[in-house]
């Protein structure tokens, strides 16, 4: 202990203590990344070392709560690091205090292995190409050794493979063929693929299967606008341009991170895993200020193929626990990935020599009309008596990609206190070789999208992280399923055999939780104490979410082990400090094996999950069969979720929104004819000149 002291106190001679940020939940500042990797590497002096994470260690729910509603202390600012020391195998991982300046733990982990970096996928393009074994394997396919520069691949996790298991620090390279720089390389893949060691920057074997395909001699298959004119002789024409303005800037306010809008207050995070992380979320119910959630984020999700031929097996990639939802975040763009009146906010991480490097624009924040908000139309005076309010949304987005996909991450507030998650699947199938030449069918696992190429089915499986604070502490989840009544045709309880209801049960335990998605189940989260004045019901928030395919892998499969949040549709577990990644905190190389993450916290099933803190994760997402319409580039596939209030309020909670247009019936009567003007809406025009009538809104005589 007393030799620990010494080194943490010779670790911090040279560091001055960073400045504390506005808020405890503050992703760390470029400051503190500089003052942690100081910190580490003085610590480890005189070994050699490279950082692999360097980010926030969130303060403890009590920590936090005591500082926000106690007027206690500000909580510890405590950095969580991972590194690599050469010739040492796996991992060390630890905290470093930023106040007091030391090192306050290093765990050595000899069979872990820690997230890929865009910074370890960059060099293995170049491992690849220079590599004399993969030269001459290009050659059996049809590419020369002087082509060699025109060779690309995508550098995924193995997952995990038992020729090596967690040894070697391993990726497996997807090989692609580009005859331009300018061409998309996907559909000319390669049929065999390296194995390369990620520290020592080298191939250690190449699989190679037993029936070979030569490179295609097809075009490419590319979709920027020079070659849709090459190929349509135009693009499409008669698109006029949607501008979005706000004249009057926005409506929400940003407080450093802190964001209040529409009655919503939050705090907006973001970390090199799960990308965005929203927390402390609150509504302010007319000056009553009610929590609703803690904490929500995407906590992980899996990709698994549907092929089961080798190597094929070996894809099922976890992006968020082995690339990382945050470290493989694009840098966005005004009027292209987001359009309006936009705020940003960077990213900071550390490379692998511990410097700070920043991601701008990393998140996107902006408004949107979404549509109505509601309506109603009296027929009795051909519709004058009316009311008509829009809907504005506020989103903070992020778009990030792993290799091929592109994922893009809307969350959605709602002016009737919903919160909405939209995530959006783009960029290029995965794709491998088929050998048209000799008739070769791809089978029940894929589809030919292309010549010569074979787009495997597979699935993206998302978990849902939620830390619900439904008005106050003690929470439940209750699961709720429409149902036609029991009582049958002709009973005195159904005499006329229409009845149905909603029946729902609270889940007492762990066990009961573990639901899968039925018909049009929903799930409420619920507050028993708080109990709705008219309805009689506690206040919740009911999780609607209808695209909830099963994990199609078998039970005891690889993908299956390795996912082990993914084999429910529900799953409710007791609140403790770092359950945040369910299939563990390094995923990379991991055999599924072992007492950890979600099969860990489920446990034996017994733990009590009513009125208590609690973690709901819930699986959802989309289970995706290639067709030709998806490549060369995939349009945007939709995936949403919702979180809407349900007797938590009293009455509609977005009645004060000011309407676009309301009139009463004495209003109407005395308006007689006059055209409807809205109250909101100067910008609207008749698209036509030969319309008979002009403005946004009319209405109809007798």
């Amino acid at each position: 202990m007393e030799r620990l002291q010494q080194i943490a106190k010779q670790a911090t001679a040279s560091v001055a203590p960073p400045p504390l940020p506005a808020h405890p939940l503050d992703p760390l500042s470029i400051e503190e990344i500089k003052v942690t990797t100081t910190i580490i590497k003085n610590y480890f002096s005189g070994r050699k070392i490279s950082f692999n994470t360097v980010t926030l260690k969130e303060p403890s729910k009590k920590a936090y709560l005591d500082w926000k509603e106690n007027n206690g202390a500000f909580p510890p600012r405590i950095a969580y690091y991972v590194i690599l020391e050469e010739g040492v195998p796996g991992i060390k991982d630890g905290l470093v205090d930023l106040v007091n300046l030391q090192v306050l733990s290093v765990q050595p982990l000899a069979n872990s292995q820690p997230i890929l970096t865009v910074e370890d996928l960059v060099g293995t393009e170049e491992v690849i190409r220079k590599d004399p074994n993969v030269i001459e394997q290009c050659g059996i396919v049809g590419i020369p050794a002087c082509d060699m520069h025109k060779v690309y691949c995508d550098p995924w996790t193995i997952g995990y493979d038992e020729r090596w298991g967690t040894s070697k620090r391993l990726q497996q390279a997807l090989l692609y063929y580009r005859s331009d720089e300018d061409d998309s390389q996907y559909s000319h893949p390669l049929d065999f693929c390296p194995i390369v060691d990620t520290e020592e920057k080298k191939v250690i074997y190449i699989d190679i299967p037993n029936r070979r395909r030569k490179v295609s001699k097809a075009p490419n298959a590319n979709f920027y606008p020079k070659d849709m004119i090459k190929k349509y002789g135009k693009m499409r024409e008669g698109l006029k341009p949607i501008n979005i303005t706000q004249p009057e800037g926005v409506s929400f306010k940003l407080d450093g991170n802190i964001m209040h809008w529409n009655n919503f207050n939050f705090h907006i995070g973001f970390n090199y895993r799960e990308g965005i992380v929203l927390s402390d979320i609150h509504y302010n119910d007319h000056g009553n200020n009610r929590p609703i959630f803690h904490r929500i984020s995407l906590a992980e999700m899996i990709v698994p193929y549907g092929s089961p031929d080798f190597p094929h097996q070996r894809k099922h990639a976890l992006d968020i626990g082995e690339y990382g939802a945050g470290y493989m975040t694009n840098p966005l763009s005004l009027g292209c990935d987001c359009k309006g009146v936009i705020h940003y906010l960077d990213a900071h991480f550390a490379d692998r020599a511990g410097e700070p490097i920043t991601v701008k624009h990393a998140v996107c924040i902006h408004e949107e009309d979404d549509g109505l908000l509601y309506k109603h139309s009296d027929f009795r005076d051909a519709f004058a008596t009316s009311i008509v309010t829009r809907a504005t949304r506020l989103i903070i987005s992020q778009i990030f990609t792993a290799a091929n996909y592109e994922y893009c991450i809307y969350w959605n507030f709602l002016q009737d206190g919903a919160i909405r998650l939209d995530i959006k699947l783009t960029g290029i199938l995965n794709t491998f070789v088929v050998d048209d030449s000799t008739g070769e069918k791809v089978g029940p696992w894929g589809c030919r999208v292309y010549p010569n190429v074979n787009a495997h089915n597979h699935q993206h499986l998302f978990a849902l992280r939620i830390h619900p604070r439904i008005d106050g502490d003690g929470n439940s989840v209750a699961v709720s399923d429409g149902l036609p009544a029991e009582a049958p045709l002709g009973s005195p309880d159904n005499l006329y055999g229409n009845g149905f209801y909603a029946k729902s049960k609270v889940f007492e335990t762990v066990k009961d939780s573990l639901t899968q998605a039925e018909g049009g189940r929903t799930w409420d989260i619920l507050n028993p104490k708080k109990i709705n004045e008219y309805s009689g019901k506690p206040a919740s928030y009911k999780l609607v979410s209808f695209q909830t395919p099963p994990l199609f892998a078998k039970p005891g499969s690889l993908v299956y082990k390795r996912a082990p949040w993914a084999h429910n549709t529900m799953q409710v577990i007791k609140y403790e400090e770092d359950r945040l990644y369910p299939s563990g905190d390094h995923v990379p190389q991991w055999s599924g094996d072992g007492n950890i993450g979600m099969r860990k916290w489920i446990g034996d099933g017994t733990d009590n999950i009513t009125d208590t803190d609690i973690l709901v994760y819930h699986t959802f997402g989309i289970s995706h069969f290639p067709a030709p319409e998806d490549f060369p580039l995939m349009p945007a596939e939709p995936i949403t979720l919702m979180l809407r209030p349900r007797h938590f309020f009293l009455e509609n909670p977005a009645l004060d929104v000011l309407p676009s247009h309301a009139m009463t019936t004495s209003e109407a009567k005395k308006a007689g004819n006059k055209e409807i003007k809205s109250l909101t809406d100067n910008a609207s025009r008749l698209a036509f000149d030969d319309t008979p009538s002009a403005g946004c809104c009319t209405r109809f005589s007798k």
